[in-house]
């Protein structure tokens, strides 16, 4: 382990300590901080394995970290919106009635990520890195519908629990991330044509 990575891992440490003593009670700023810390996740990881992260990954993840916070605030929410009560979430800063709001952020950062990846797809980057980049353009329609998707089972009452756990077992959101998959690697491939 490289210094880096080490001086990464005391500020996920540092940050993970502020979230769980304050931060998580704090609304909007607890669903930054995840998406902060998930993001930190790639960065260290980056590190560890002496790899420049393009600034692109990161904003792309970054915003789909934090529809993914907000998703499953709004998960913990939405039982609350049924039940008819007006109260708190137990140990968070939202009420019942935030939760349409919660819904719009969440979405809007999902959607963001797809606009981010769309600038990084326009541009030259992908031109030089990718044998095939039109090949990719598959990525930003999977993941505009896989953002859909979660938001619409959330929105249904069908997640029950943690997105990420969610998406795990969920057969839409495996074949997304096989679709999406399978069109980095196609757009890799020197095609004879």
């Amino acid at each position: 382990m490289g210094p880096r990575f080490l001086a990464w891992l005391a500020v996920y440490f540092v940050l993970t300590c502020w979230y769980s003593v304050t931060l998580k009670r704090l609304a909007l700023l607890d669903c930054m901080t995840l998406a902060c810390l998930y993001t930190l996740r790639i960065v260290a990881g980056g590190a560890a394995a002496g790899l420049a992260l393009s600034h692109w990954l990161l904003a792309v993840s970054g915003f789909v970290f934090l529809s993914l916070s907000f998703l499953k605030r709004h998960t913990e929410l939405r039982p609350l919106v049924q039940r008819g009560e007006a109260a708190a979430a137990h140990g968070r800063g939202y009420t019942a009635h935030d939760a349409s709001l919660v819904q719009m952020l969440g979405i809007a950062a999902g959607y963001a990520s797809a606009v981010v990846l769309a600038l990084y797809l326009h541009g030259d980057t992908a031109k030089v890195l990718y044998a095939q980049p039109y090949a990719i353009l598959v990525t930003l329609g999977v993941l505009v519908y896989w953002i859909s998707w979660m938001w619409l089972q959330s929105h249904r009452g069908e997640m029950h629990d943690d997105p990420v756990v969610f998406a795990v077992k969920d057969k839409v959101s495996l074949a997304c991330g096989a679709a999406f998959a399978a069109s980095l690697v196609a757009a890799t491939v020197e095609w004879p044509w």
